[in-house]
């Protein structure tokens, strides 16, 4: 076993593959094996690979877990390929957890996220000065539970540009969620697989959301954008920032 072996998780980008990072791109050439997260990681990133591939959409955490240890005792440079960046649900806290207790050893290479890319698609920032200097990334509550606190009516109370994942089959919830903290007319756009060709946009706005969405037909593999900041992306809002304020003394310019 080469001693200098070690797993590589990988973030594969929001769906383009010229997303991924040059770093996770060469450690994925090289890779002896690869185990990469089904229909949600772009197929074209596995074209022209010499490793044993492995589709992890229809595997137990044991089974994953087994290939890792087989591959890497052999002496195999392992790629578990995750989409998007790995550290937003991408659940390697519970591998990791286990190639601990292994003795095997692992890095984690991050990767351009979906929130990051429909931010991208909007050409526009989430953070804009005097409207939102926050940007929560969250989900709402399904057959995975969240911690009271962390609830959308909750976490609406900030009125902060808000990410939303995973969710987008609840449209009705979290719009009703919503609105006890963001005002009705409140900017919203989803966002469909972000960075794919068939990437789709839905604006609207708190009020009508919800019918939009179903309107679309949109039930899953979309991500939700709330906030006052989205109408950067609509209008000229006259907000600057002091970085490049003429009359702004910092260290680099006086």
């Amino acid at each position: 076993m080469d001693k200098k072996s070690k797993v590589y998780f990988i973030g594969a980008g929001a769906g383009d593959p010229e997303l991924i990072t040059v770093k996770g791109r060469k450690l994925l050439d090289r890779a002896g094996v690869v185990i990469y997260a089904g229909s949600l990681v772009n197929p074209a990133l596995l074209k022209g690979l010499e490793a044993d591939i492995h589709d992890s959409a229809g595997m137990a955490l044991d089974e994953i877990i087994e290939i890792i240890r087989a591959s890497f005792e052999e002496g195999k440079r392992v790629v578990r390929l995750h989409t998007g960046d790995p550290s937003f649900y991408g659940a390697i806290s519970e591998q990791i957890e286990r190639l601990r207790d292994l003795g095997i050893p692992y890095e984690v290479v991050p990767g351009v996220s979906s929130a990051l890319a429909g931010a991208a698609a909007l050409g526009q920032e989430l953070t804009i000065p005097e409207i939102s200097q926050t940007v929560i990334f969250t989900r709402i509550e399904g057959r995975t539970p969240v911690p009271e606190k962390e609830k959308l009516s909750a976490l609406a109370q900030h009125q902060a540009s808000m990410v939303i994942f995973l969710s987008v089959g609840m449209i009705d919830k979290v719009q009703d969620e919503l609105l006890q903290g963001y005002e009705k007319d409140t900017p919203v756009v989803v966002i469909e697989k972000a960075s794919w060709p068939e990437e789709r946009i839905i604006r609207g706005t708190l009020n009508n959301i919800a019918e939009l969405v179903r309107e679309a037909g949109i039930k899953k593999t979309a991500l939700i954008y709330v906030g006052e900041a989205l109408r950067a992306s609509a209008e000229q809002l006259k907000k600057e920032s002091k970085l490049y304020d003429k009359d702004f003394k910092h260290e680099f310019r006086k």
